[in-house]
């Protein structure tokens, strides 16, 4: 296999196995192993490791040696602890952009996020979620500390899933534009402490509905676990 069909193959089982942990067909704390893998999607166990180390880093699972891989179990009071923190580095974040307002660049991130234009459609699309994440983190990027952005990097492969789930309707969608939005016009016309209120606001309610969904689609599980054995 060439390095061109490998990528590919490592790209093909990425895209399947993040769908599979996002809704739940692989539930959190569930066992996957290389071989497991590589005989459920009749390829080779180097494609796998590209991707388990892939998923692993962006924090959907963890690998133990000898052990095998796991889906990372959804703690809600320890995700609850990461988006603390992820509020608190986006608010000093953009108090340090009050020191020098980079205009041009959040007009440009503003226009990019105008909900007269629905840039990134109208659903809650893997697109729309990549932007989403990107961003937070260009908003940091914008801050100009590196040692911040690192952190917040690491925030967000801890609390990924959860975020991912936030977007369950278009009313979820188009709001998320029109509060990025506003937090970049915020800044832009140096109203900083309205800009950290908005993203605060922002952030704990994403956090609300992604906890909402992952604890329907939990209960969900349970309760087809149920059927099932009692079958």
């Amino acid at each position: 296999m060439t390095l061109k069909n490998r990528t590919w193959v490592a790209d093909r089982v990425y895209q399947n196995l993040r769908h599979s942990i996002m809704n739940f067909e692989l539930y959190p704390g569930t066992r996957v192993t290389e071989t497991e893998l590589a005989q459920r999607f009749g390829v080779s166990r180097t494609p796998i490791r590209e991707a388990l180390q892939r998923l692993s880093v962006e924090g959907y699972l963890t690998i133990r040696p000898k052990h095998g891989c796991y889906i990372r179990n959804l703690d809600v009071f320890e995700l609850a602890e990461y988006y603390d923190v992820r509020v608190a580095l986006e608010v000093e974040a953009i108090e340090l952009m009050g020191r020098r307002i980079p205009y041009r660049d959040l007009a440009d991130l503003a226009h990019t996020w105008d909900p007269k234009r629905l840039q990134f459609g109208d659903s809650g699309t893997e697109k729309l979620k990549d932007a989403e994440e990107d961003f937070h983190v260009r908003l940091a990027e914008l801050g100009g500390s590196p040692i911040l952005l690192k952190y917040l990097k690491d925030v967000n492969n801890h609390i990924r899933i959860l975020r991912r789930l936030g977007f369950p309707d278009r009313d979820s969608v188009v709001s998320t534009y029109q509060e990025h939005y506003d937090i970049c016009q915020r800044i832009l016309t140096g109203d900083i402490a309205e800009a950290c209120r908005l993203i605060r606001t922002h952030i704990h309610a994403s956090q609300a509905k992604g906890r909402e969904v992952t604890l329907a689609q939990l209960e969900l599980h349970r309760s087809r676990a149920k059927i099932k054995s009692a079958v």
